[in-house]
């Protein structure tokens, strides 16, 4: 399984406690800017592009979430980080998730947000494949932004609304679909209940992609976990409830 060397920030005191964010498909290291400016005060904040996403690189697809994840163990080994916190929403949670499975040791507390076992079917995310292959990222990013943040949360911040849009439709069309490709051959349920980590869940009640359902699932799974429903956020829930979601996060690392 090779790894590739992603693209990545890196901000706070070079002695704190390590964080690493790890987002959704279609995202980049901008979709963390609330958590990036709160946490980096008191941690080492590393926030990082996947594959096929940002400024990294864009290998031949499909992918799968143990390649993100060795992308992940890479960036950690780069950096000579032996052990870290771990936040990932959506596609960064099923990173965690596999983390905590496989490599445990390189975690300290882990949290998932806006996340599943299970995202879909391999045909659900052909099609999205098929219709992304067919009418670009421009139509992706719409199809997605009333899905990651409500409408009323738009319509009193559309600054925020349109840099979440053109990060979307800025995302390589042949990173995305070989993503999608990982989120369709995604079931892990069965591995939660060996997931040793304790882990955070959290959920958004207006999420139409991971609603809190799929965290409950995951929660009664995973022995060391707790899980806590943000009123009113969408799937980007650490943008929509900026304030409460690092409020949460920062409770949780500290054990």
């Amino acid at each position: 399984m090779k790894s590739v060397e992603v693209h990545y920030t890196i901000e706070g005191p070079h002695d704190a406690p390590v964080l690493v964010l790890s987002g959704s498909v279609g995202s980049s290291v901008d979709m963390w800017l609330p958590q990036r400016e709160a946490l980096s005060g008191e941690y080492r904040v590393i926030s990082y592009d996947h594959r096929g996403h940002g400024k990294s690189p864009v290998p031949p697809g499909p992918y799968s979430v143990a390649e993100l994840a060795a992308d992940v163990l890479a960036l950690l080994d780069r950096l000579a980080v032996e052990k870290a916190h771990f936040c990932g929403l959506s596609m960064g949670g099923a990173v965690g998730m596999w983390l905590a499975r496989y490599q445990p040791h390189r975690l300290d507390q882990l949290v998932l947000a806006c996340t599943s076992a299970y995202f879909g079917s391999p045909e659900m995310w052909t099609d999205r494949i098929e219709v992304a292959r067919a009418n670009g990222m421009d139509w992706i990013a719409d199809f997605s932004l009333p899905r990651w943040l409500t409408q009323g949360f738009v319509d009193e911040n559309p600054e925020i609304a349109e840099r979440i849009r053109t990060m979307i439709a800025s995302t390589s069309l042949d990173g995305y679909t070989s993503a999608c490709a990982a989120l369709g051959d995604w079931d892990f349920a069965d591995k939660l209940p060996d997931v040793p980590t304790p882990t955070l869940i959290i959920a958004g009640t207006e999420d139409p992609s991971t609603p809190p359902d799929h965290a409950r699932d995951i929660a009664t799974q995973i022995p060391k976990s707790r899980m806590v429903v943000l009123d009113g956020a969408a799937h980007l829930a650490n943008v929509q409830r900026p304030v409460e979601f690092t409020d949460l996060l920062r409770a949780h690392l500290l054990g």
